[in-house]
């Protein structure tokens, strides 16, 4: 069966009914798959977003890299196919800017310098990062067509916390003279599934609006709420995020394996 496509004005509306403020700041994950068709494609999604929030709105996307090989070119630099079609589009759009550092965000309005001109966070997802920065503007999360498991703010409440875990990685930047080189770090990583957890805390509480946004579902939350509430949870559980050792989690079971490892003296 072929579903219809999605008017703009449609998704506009869809987006007040859901509560997205106007003036505000929005980031957004999105599976652009989950809610098509929409006219226009993704493009349609983006000046749907940009209308629901009027000119006085910040919209903010992920934009980081998926190559660790290669130095990050703000300018030329694919956003992680993991990231959608919707966010590797948005940050070739006119107006948009773009983080110079490979764990970038991009976005368009009035903070969005202040939001995505950040140094180079490490971990990607510090306080003072992009994401972290949403959060301090009093940013709203939008989740389109996905769940938290995409939600980057609950990185940022695990290094408030912080957690004990951290594995790593690396990636590649410039040295002084222009020529690449590896950066190693550590990361509060994992498989992010247990992140489902702050659907139940954020309902409970009335802080997570949900409904149909084309022919997907979006959770719409304030990124302070989300931290606040994840750092809480954290705090009495650090391990909360990841997976029992017996649930057969490689993600989850390398960053368990950390903690051990932090802890041999």
């Amino acid at each position: 069966m072929v579903q219809r496509a999605f008017r703009e004005s449609e998704i506009v509306e869809q987006l007040r009914a859901l509560g997205v403020e106007a003036g505000g700041v929005l980031l957004v994950h999105t599976s652009f798959r989950a809610l098509r068709p929409i006219e226009s494609g993704p493009l349609g999604l983006i000046a749907a977003l940009r209308t629901a929030q009027g000119p006085d709105g910040t919209l903010v996307m992920p934009s980081w890299t998926g190559d660790d090989a290669t130095p990050f070119d703000p300018a030329t630099t694919a956003a992680a196919p993991d990231l959608g079609v919707t966010a590797d589009l948005f940050w070739r759009q006119p107006g948009v800017v773009r983080s110079d550092h490979a764990f970038a965000c991009a976005a368009i309005g009035p903070k969005a310098e202040a939001i995505v001109k950040t140094a180079l966070p490490l971990p990607p997802h510090t306080p003072d990062s992009p994401v972290g920065r949403v959060r301090d503007h009093d940013g709203q999360v939008l989740l389109l067509g996905v769940g938290h498991d995409a939600d980057t703010s609950l990185h940022v409440a695990e290094l408030l916390t912080p957690v004990p875990y951290g594995v790593p990685k690396h990636f590649t930047g410039r040295g002084d003279d222009g020529r690449p080189v590896r950066i190693d770090y550590r990361e509060n990583d994992h498989c992010c599934q247990r992140f489902a957890l702050a659907d139940d805390w954020l309902r409970t509480r009335g802080l997570q609006a949900e409904g149909p946004v084309g022919h997907g579902t979006a959770r719409l939350a304030r990124a302070q709420d989300i931290v606040r509430l994840a750092v809480c949870a954290l705090r009495d559980e650090p391990l909360l995020f990841l997976h029992g050792a017996e649930e057969g989690c490689a993600e989850c079971d390398e960053a368990r394996a950390s903690v051990s490892a932090e802890r041999v003296p």
